[in-house]
């Protein structure tokens, strides 16, 4: 497995750009009003995608945003939970709430302006109480979100005034929302839902959608850039598979993960409840991702991919080691390795 050279980039950022800025604003033409887009991954230092893609720029997120910064504005999510635990990130080694700081200071630095920081699922606990605290003392707007009893599978209590109603709704005026955060399961959607519930409320024509890279719908379900997505996520027990509500309504195979499509009736259900009709037939239908249609060499990226997954069998086999683990994560991936053949001399 060599390493990259100019003959192997795999990816054209500049393609990117131009396919996935169209996507965005097709989709807010499509919706009519304001678009509220779950921002998955990381808005900066995408290192992941930029191994399995080489080329990728690390930061071309970034640039998506400042491309669309007039129409733009930004609310970022932090679990409650992820407060109270600590919990690291683990490619910088900081906390969720120092990397909600810097997050803050690189969109800044970007002349990007967060207009919000929301705090999800927060039960009083301490340390989300003191980080609330220092975001204020920083001039910064926080909104408190609390769990809501039943979600999200008593409908009808999540849409009504004593589910999403109970939220505050997030102030904001550009007709693009971009919701993001830290790390992943941090609300996001919850979110992004709560505020076209207060819109329709509202009487202001809104909707959703997801931009999230992988895996990469219009890739292989089995290709290697997508097996070292479930190499990423092993410890989430996530598995890419061919989303079948996509299949029976378009006839067209397309590759989603398993927590988006056991969510998906969930999810249509809420938004039906919310304006009366869903403009989505499958979880693909929801994504705005453009990433497959910029790959330019197909084969530096299946090798890529596939470095990508031993790299990570060595990442949580140390994390075994240090305890960090129950060892669960490395069995899957090594699931992954004799799939492709892959050893760790490689």
């Amino acid at each position: 497995m060599a390493g990259s050279s100019r003959k192997n980039i795999a990816f054209d950022n500049e393609r990117y750009l131009a396919e996935q800025s169209e996507a965005i604003l097709e989709r807010m033409r499509q919706v009519g009003g304001k678009l509220y887009l779950e921002f998955g991954g990381k808005l900066l230092f995408d290192y992941h995608a930029s191994r399995v893609l080489p080329g990728f720029d690390p930061n071309v997120k970034m640039r998506l945003l400042r491309h669309l910064a007039s129409q733009t504005e930004i609310i970022l999510c932090v679990h409650a939970g992820d407060i109270d635990r600590r919990k690291v990130r683990a490619d910088f080694g900081i906390t969720y709430d120092a990397d909600t700081f810097k997050l803050i200071d690189d969109l800044r630095e970007n002349e990007l302006e967060v207009r919000a920081v929301v705090i999800t699922r927060y039960e009083d606990q301490p340390a989300a109480e003191t980080f609330v605290n220092k975001l204020q003392r920083r001039g910064i707007t926080v909104y408190i979100h609390r769990p809501i009893p039943g979600y999200p599978a008593d409908v009808s209590r999540v849409v009504s005034e004593d589910g999403y109603g109970k939220n505050p709704y997030i102030e904001t005026d550009a007709p693009l929302v971009v919701v993001n955060a830290p790390g992943p399961n941090s609300g996001k959607m919850g979110t992004c839902l709560s505020q076209v519930y207060h819109e329709h409320q509202r009487g202001v024509r809104s909707g959703y959608a997801k931009f999230e890279t992988f895996p990469i719908w219009n890739l292989p379900l089995r290709h290697p850039v997508n097996a070292a997505y479930e190499a990423a996520t092993a410890e989430l027990h996530d598995v890419n598979m061919i989303d079948p509500f996509h299949l029976e309504a378009h006839d067209e195979r397309s590759v989603n993960y398993n927590r988006d499509v056991e969510a998906f009736p969930l999810l249509r259900r809420i938004l039906e409840k919310i304006t009366g009709e869903s403009m989505y037939q499958s979880p693909t239908d929801m994504g705005v991702n453009r990433a497959g249609f910029a790959i330019i060499n197909d084969a530096a990226a299946e090798e890529a991919g596939k470095r990508e997954i031993v790299r990570r069998y060595f990442r949580y086999a140390c994390d075994e080691v240090l305890g960090i683990e129950d060892g669960d994560a490395v069995r899957r991936i090594e699931s992954l390795m004799e799939e492709f053949e892959l050893k760790p001399e490689h």
